[in-house]
């Protein structure tokens, strides 16, 4: 299982707090120093001397998130010096708008994020993954400007989604598969602060479990998955949860994207809704195409090897796998 020092737990509790610093401050320099402190006790967590990929990992997160903080201060100074000037607000607006997504990884910058996320283990890819977004997109909600991030929307979706095509490395693809799910993210904060939360803690429940069945099995790269002689039981989970996370019906990954197309229609975003639907059908192809050729494919140079849990294990994930196909339907009764 993952272990923790106490430094790490130190660290990791800094982490949790600086975010509420920033959410809870009442002035732009107040949510600056939060962040600040955010990257300095994240640094720690992901560096790691014996592995030289962690090390180079950390400093290049130490370097991007030092721009975009560089950015954010700039723009919030310039926004107390210019005031009354109406004309540079929106350049300062859009300037506020691309450090705080620089900060969280959204496209188009989003660069260094599949590149850190390389270098990181699953635990730490969980926290880059959701906790890292959290202060960045409250932030982002208090001031934004809407036509910029219609665009910044559009280029999520469809980054998130081409970029995990040609991917080997499960690393990566989970990467990019977080920058498509912060596209739909970033309309959910647009819409209501409410969905937003649910959005969130469907996207954080259902990678928790895959993030989860990769730390126990070791697997890093996607050819892991068929070369190893798995249980039919934890491939049939990993169907389960790959399709849940990608938003097909009737899992419940489905259902706040449902939400949200019924939102979109209802606001006449047409357009805007077949990019993303578009956008969850190409991230379903290539988790399918994963799952497929590790439930066909038959290595028998690997036959020897044989993975057993126990069986606390095993019925763990099969409970989470259970609240994903069960969750859809019965909240489909809740809504009729």
């Amino acid at each position: 299982m993952i272990y923790f020092n106490s430094n790490k737990m130190f660290f990791l509790f800094i982490l949790f707090f600086s975010s509420l610093i920033s959410i809870s401050s009442n002035s732009w320099f107040g949510c600056w120093i939060g962040l600040e402190i955010n990257l300095l006790s994240f640094i720690p967590l992901i560096s790691n001397s014996n592995n030289l990929l962690s090390s180079e990992a950390s400093l290049k997160y130490f370097l991007t998130q030092s721009i975009a903080s560089m950015n954010f201060l700039f723009s919030i100074l310039m926004k107390l010096i210019l005031m009354k000037n109406f004309e540079m607000n929106f350049f300062i607006m859009i300037m506020i708008n691309s450090s705080l997504l620089m900060k969280m990884g959204s496209a188009p910058f989003h660069f260094w994020f599949p590149n850190i996320s390389e270098g990181l283990s699953w635990f730490n890819n969980f926290i880059l993954m959701t906790w890292q977004k959290i202060t960045p997109l409250i932030l982002l909600s208090y001031y934004f400007n809407f036509n910029f991030l219609y665009f910044i929307i559009i280029m999520n979706i469809l980054i998130g989604a081409g970029g995990g095509l040609n991917q080997t490395s499960l690393r990566k693809l989970m990467a990019f598969s977080s920058i498509n799910n912060l596209g739909w993210m970033i309309f959910s904060m647009m819409i209501s602060e409410n969905l937003w939360m649910f959005y969130f803690f469907m996207y954080s429940f259902l990678i928790s479990i895959m993030f989860f069945l990769f730390y126990i099995l070791n697997m890093f790269f996607i050819n892991q998955l068929f070369i190893n002689n798995l249980n039919s039981m934890i491939k049939l989970n990993l169907l389960i949860n790959f399709l849940s996370l990608g938003g097909l019906p009737p899992f419940l990954g489905f259902l706040p994207k449902w939400m949200i197309i019924n939102i979109l229609m209802i606001n006449k975003f047409y357009i805007l809704t077949f990019i993303m639907v578009m956008g969850s059908l190409i991230t379903i192809f290539f988790y399918i195409r994963i799952i497929y050729s590790s439930f066909m494919f038959n290595y028998f140079k690997m036959k020897w090897f044989k993975m057993n849990f126990k069986n606390n294990f095993l019925k763990f994930i099969n409970m989470f796998s259970m609240i994903s196909i069960m969750g859809m339907i019965l909240s489909t009764f809740m809504f009729m």
